[in-house]
């Protein structure tokens, strides 16, 4: 795939980004950043304007795909758009406007798109499974000042649970399909909900996103930046029953996601451990000191996250999510 094509499916999964109109100033900053950080360690400078081409619609939608000729490539912007306006949650009636022009635009396989569609929902549906829906309100920081928990299980175990969420995590990243890289939410919120049940906080979704978003880490920038490294280095892309791109050099530099599970998993255990005081401010920092040590971890630990792609598909990751 060549640069203007890169290019072009990287503009479209940010005018998915953009499709809900209500990205805050940090997720907006989050996004600039993966433009800029993509373009510095691939030594392509355009695709720092790219972000700044689709905010300011200097690059239009239309521009986009025209710049996609090939089924495959075309199927695949669709896929990352879809999933780029999953990773948050369920679609907004924008979101869903907005991905019915792009199947226009497209000229997509009516039943393809449908196929990916349906692959994407069941995976949207495993955040439901991962932590319960209740409302709860805001609890980060906690209203006042809580005892310190001592977790109910060793903390062995805890370490042990962290680092396989970690693997799995690590492992989708690397594998090809569109849908996988979706998966990884998921499981940071189930982890970050096992973690706090371990120290006797009872969580719901709200309140693990907020805590998620807290630490820095965007659910809609973290899914982008994650398809626009396997998208760069060659491992991204599913279309007519095939799969491009080969588990091999093209990795090497990649499994961020189990550098970020990690140091999510270590947060936690900090976060709800000393009774949920930490302000936003703290938790961005701590989460930042706690990254540059589990990267380090990471390649460490890439034979372990190889062995795991060969053992994952669909149904183990809704399973593991389950807890079934």
């Amino acid at each position: 795939m060549q640069s203007v094509q890169q290019r072009a499916i990287l503009a479209i999964g940010l005018h998915a980004a953009f499709s809900d109109g209500v990205k805050d100033d940090r997720e907006r900053s989050e996004l600039r950043r993966i433009a800029e950080s993509l373009a510095e360690e691939t030594g392509t400078p355009d695709l720092a304007r790219t972000y700044q081409d689709v905010l300011l619609k200097r690059v239009s939608i239309e521009a986009a795909t025209a710049e996609l000729t090939e089924s495959g490539q075309r199927q695949l912007a669709y896929e990352m758009a879809v999933c780029v306006c999953d990773a948050d949650g369920r679609q907004s009636e924008s979101e869903r406007s907005f991905l019915a022009e792009l199947r226009k635009l497209l000229q997509l396989d009516p039943a393809q798109a449908v196929a990916f569609e349906n692959e994407a929902d069941a995976i949207v549906d495993l955040t439901d499974a991962a932590a319960p829906t209740a409302a709860m309100g805001s609890l980060l920081p906690a209203p006042s000042p809580m005892v310190a928990a001592k977790p109910r299980v060793p903390e062995a175990e805890l370490d042990k649970s962290i680092l396989n969420y970690a693997l799995v995590n690590g492992a989708l990243e690397l594998m090809p399909q569109s849908w996988a890289s979706l998966a990884i939410i998921p499981l940071q919120i189930k982890m970050v909900y096992s973690i706090g049940k371990a120290h006797g906080a009872e969580l719901d979704q709200g309140h693990i996103k907020e805590f998620i978003a807290a630490a820095g880490v965007g659910l809609t920038s973290q899914y982008l930046e994650q398809c626009g490294r396997k998208l760069l280095g060659g491992l991204l892309g599913k279309a007519a029953g095939k799969t491009f791109g080969k588990l091999g050099g093209a990795a090497t530099g990649m499994a961020f996601s189990f550098a970020t599970t990690y140091a999510l998993g270590q947060l936690s255990r900090r976060y709800y451990a000393g009774g949920r005081v930490m302000n936003a401010t703290v938790l961005r920092d701590t989460f930042q000191n706690l990254l540059g040590p589990a990267r380090q971890m990471q390649t460490q630990y890439m034979p372990q996250i190889r062995q795991q792609v060969d053992t994952l598909d669909m149904g183990r990751v809704m399973a593991i999510v389950r807890g079934t």
